[in-house]
């Protein structure tokens, strides 16, 4: 296996999320908003909670609205922690 598929692969204990990528400007990052959906405590109702993870990618081959794979790994910034892991559905705006 070449170092490369083995980045690709996540390891089995890894953490894992799926978001859409809201933007793709920056050179080999993407910023991916993760949405969850919570239940209020007080109230019952439930809301829906996002966050939103640098992610690294080598290959611009991502556009804004994609859904994407992110898995956790080392830092390779102060911000970015994440790398695509692979792309789930592609974006329908034109």
């Amino acid at each position: 296996m070449t170092e490369q598929q083995a980045a690709a692969t996540p390891a089995k204990n890894q953490r894992t999320l799926i978001g859409r990528v809201t933007s793709n400007k920056m050179q080999k990052t993407l910023v991916v908003r993760v949405e969850r959906r919570v239940r209020d405590p007080m109230m019952g109702k439930t809301i829906t909670r996002s966050k939103k993870y640098h992610a690294h990618v080598e290959s611009g081959e991502f556009g804004e609205g994609d859904w994407v794979e992110i898995a956790e790994c080392r830092p390779m910034s102060r911000t970015k922690a994440w790398r695509v892991t692979r792309l789930i559905e592609k974006s329908k705006a034109v």
